[in-house]
């Protein structure tokens, strides 16, 4: 008798498969304990989207709620998802960051590390193996399954030899969309068992409903362990029941020993949670049947449905699972499995969603379209990646796109500064600095830090010949009176108070006509209202007058945000904006970058013009047609050639 281990995975990749990863720790600590009792071979507690969503969504700490979860569950091994290279983020890190990260996580309570590469690439798992093996952790080695013209068996057979060669504990069969079959799982077991030798682990999301099917088969050709999730988490876009394949194995040779009373009473936890919550249950609907056609995996279809909602576009949905496979076959045939279910997931959003395909192009895509991600599967289409390169040459074949990064501690904990108090919060700060900085900010508000004092000093210069008397007295006639707007001009400035909704300490940017910038000076502690200063306005013999009461010349075009996401004037932090006022623009130049569906989204200039007026600050969300600036186009081009969509009434 050959006893299949269970690893569970309701707290990391069931409830970001079902739930876009928004459960909360308090939600999970109440039942970690009666997990603990169950006997798994391990949970899968962390990693995957948890660590970013924790900053993102939830105002938690990631590494706290790593070691609160280990405090609760003292004797089962925790597991968490490693994408490589890529560690918990989107890009590469360098090989002194991801060392530095595994022994974090080692340290912090994690005993299993699952560690898969998007596009099955070796090379960008070496370093995460060599820090693993290094700490005495278990190291799983994963294979990103798809089908392709390109993916084959024995494709598979020689990575998971490279794998153990790193020094593997295991293989996992990472079939993140659901796309194995019975017999197809049963001849991956046995091959893997028979030429590679290690322990073999399969990990199916139900999504077509085969996954039962293939636990069983996969159990029958020798596979070690299994995972799934507790039943309110668990079928659709998750994995399987854990109550369905315990009652389905026993009195079987292959009786995985758990007892069912203490797993439904685990269970009828979760449904409290989830009916409190009112989060979405597990169910497979056509598409999800489609997923033999579009190759969607579960995490990934939950999110994409997610961020169309976010977009207002959900009845696009059909259009945007039809446009994946035909994106997926020009980029060489990448696993959907993250990063680059996003990175391809993304691009189809916006192919549908802007009505020209490839009009927009995320620094992600380029990156990986120029080989920074590792080499693509299969061939790319020569169109496309003159269109998201032109003159760009990608990445030589023979160097590993590790080496590419070289940020190193010492640089992210001097950015960091003294935000970042241990050694978890500049790993924090590395991998994610904005959301870290918002965390870091926040959770210490005593300190008055460096980036927020240099934004401060900034705004006053630029408003240093205005009375702050008179501000603060238009401040309170806005407040008292409840008029939208007041302005005065006086010395060569002007000076408008608005009533806009905008926080404390928000700086935006806007403009009247020709006038070549307006900051934003933070209004007093407890006010509604914004302020904004700017140079005298030359008079216009073509102007009118926008919704928000700003003259503009006709000529001047909107640029708008194509979707809904959050605004960046500069590359990073510590760069400068990619254009400000009176910035001379060519066609095809990045004026800014929309972040969206985590994914770092260059908005570029459709003709050359200049830059006259930014009008959204720095780190804003934008929602969908946000004008975020006004160009004015070169006189030898048509006014007919517009940005953004410009309508009669703009």
């Amino acid at each position: 008798m050959r006893t299949l281990h269970i690893m569970d995975t309701t707290i990391r990749d069931a409830h970001q498969s079902l739930w876009a990863t928004r459960m909360s720790i308090g939600e999970m600590l109440p039942i970690l304990s009666k997990m603990d009792e169950v006997g798994y071979w391990a949970i899968e507690s962390w990693g995957g989207a948890t660590f970013d969503t924790c900053l993102r969504f939830l105002d938690e700490n990631p590494w706290e709620r790593l070691r609160a979860i280990k405090k609760h569950c003292p004797n089962t091994p925790l597991s968490m998802l490693l994408r490589g290279q890529n560690l918990v983020g989107y890009h590469h890190y360098s090989a002194e960051i991801v060392d530095r990260f595994v022994k974090a996580a080692h340290r912090n309570g994690i005993d299993v590390f699952r560690v898969f590469d998007a596009l099955n690439d070796i090379r960008n798992v070496r370093d995460c193996a060599r820090a693993i093996t290094e700490t005495g952790a278990h190291f799983e080695g994963a294979i990103s399954y798809t089908m392709s013209p390109v993916h084959t068996l024995d494709s598979y057979i020689e990575y998971s030899l490279e794998l153990k060669k790193l020094n593997a504990d295991s293989i996992c069969i990472k079939d993140m969309a659901g796309m194995l079959t019975p017999y197809r799982t049963e001849r991956m077991v046995k091959a893997l068992r028979e030429n590679v030798g290690l322990p073999v682990h399969v990990h199916c999301h139900y999504v077509g409903g085969m996954a039962p099917a293939n636990y069983i088969k996969a159990a029958e050709a020798g596979a070690a362990i299994v995972d799934t999730a507790s039943a309110p988490l668990a079928f659709g876009n998750s994995q399987p029941a854990v109550e369905m394949i315990v009652a389905a194995l026993k009195e079987s040779g292959y009786d995985t020993g758990l007892d069912l009373d203490t797993l439904f009473e685990i269970s009828e936890y979760w449904e409290g949670v989830r009916q409190r919550g009112n989060y979405k249950r597990g169910v497979s609907s056509l598409i999800h049947m489609q997923v033999y056609n579009h190759q969607v995996p579960g995490g990934m279809m939950s999110n994409l449905v997610s961020q169309l909602e976010v977009q207002k576009a959900s009845d696009r949905l059909p259009d945007v699972m039809e446009e994946i496979p035909r994106v997926r076959a020009e980029v060489g045939y990448p696993p959907l499995v993250t990063p680059m279910s996003q990175i391809v997931g993304t691009q189809a959003v916006f192919n549908v969603l802007t009505g020209k395909r490839w009009s927009v192009i995320s620094t992600e895509m380029k990156d990986y379209i120029a080989g920074y991600y590792g080499q693509a599967p299969g061939p790319l289409d020569k169109d496309v990646v003159k269109r998201v390169l032109g003159d760009q040459q990608p990445l030589d074949a023979e160097t590993p796109p590790s080496t590419l990064a070289t940020t190193t501690y010492a640089e992210v904990a001097k950015e960091a500064g003294d935000l970042a108090q241990t050694e978890e919060d500049v790993l924090m700060w590395a991998l994610f600095p904005n959301e870290a900085r918002t965390y870091l900010s926040k959770h210490r508000t005593s300190e008055k830090t460096p980036w927020l004092m240099e934004e401060e000093s900034a705004a006053t210069k630029e408003v240093e010949t205005v009375d702050m008397n008179q501000i603060r007295e238009l401040i309170r006639i806005v407040e008292e009176t409840g008029v939208g707007e007041v302005s005065v001009e006086e010395a060569g400035s002007k000076v408008t108070v608005r009533a806009a909704g905008t926080t404390l300490g928000e700086f935006k940017t806007s403009a009247v006509a020709g006038a070549p910038d307006a900051p934003l000076i933070a209004p007093a502690e407890g006010s509604g209202a914004s302020v904004a200063a700017s140079r005298a306005a030359a008079p216009s013999t073509r102007a009118e007058v926008n919704p928000d009461g700003i003259e503009r010349p006709l000529t001047w075009l909107p640029v708008k945000s194509p979707m809904v996401g959050t605004f960046y004037a500069a590359p990073a932090p510590d760069k400068p904006p990619f254009v400000e006022v009176g910035t001379e623009v060519v066609a095809g130049q990045t004026l800014c970058i929309v972040e969206a569906m985590k994914l770092m989204n260059e908005i570029s200039s459709e003709q050359m013009g200049v830059i006259r007026e930014v009008c959204v600050t720095n780190a804003s969300p934008v929602e969908w047609d946000t004008v975020l600036f006004y160009l004015e186009p070169a006189i030898d081009q048509p006014l007919a050639d517009t940005v953004g969509n410009l309508t009669p009434d703009d």
